[in-house]
């Protein structure tokens, strides 16, 4: 794998590590990561307030090609609802609440390359959770 592929990789799973521990502090119950369907990956499937709450993290290293919510767009969003909507099938959740939610993770290209991403030292610019970032309606 080349040495970009692996730093999307790194920085991926560094944002998606972050993100959980941001959403844990915020009252968050994390019971899935990574969560796999033939139409999507959902990175984190969580409850908060009795809502089952489906989470795509989107991290940069710059805002240079639009922010990290950006990213997140209409056939992105249907994939994650067409998982999401299996996933509420295969554990019997109809009738409960849901919702889908964004956690934006933008972190300076420089700061990440200086350290590990997996340390400490290696902290984001700037991490926001956006509620209610889309509705199931789009599909």
């Amino acid at each position: 794998m080349s040495y970009h592929g692996q730093y999307k990789i790194d920085l991926g799973s560094h944002a998606e590590d972050e993100a959980c521990r941001f959403l844990k502090s915020n009252g968050f119950k994390i019971i899935e990561r990574n969560y796999r369907t033939r139409f999507a990956e959902i990175d984190i499937i969580a409850i908060h307030e009795e809502t089952i709450v489906f989470v795509e993290v989107k991290a940069r290293t710059s805002s240079r090609y639009g922010s990290p919510r950006e990213a997140v767009g209409s056939g992105k969003q249907k994939k994650i609802i067409a998982g999401a909507m299996q996933y509420i099938r295969e554990n019997a959740l109809d009738g409960k609440r849901v919702r889908f939610d964004v956690v934006t993770y933008l972190k300076s290209n420089s700061n990440y390359l200086k350290s590990n991403p997996k340390s400490s030292g290696a902290e984001p610019l700037h991490i926001e959770l956006i509620s209610n970032a889309f509705d199931a309606s789009i599909s």
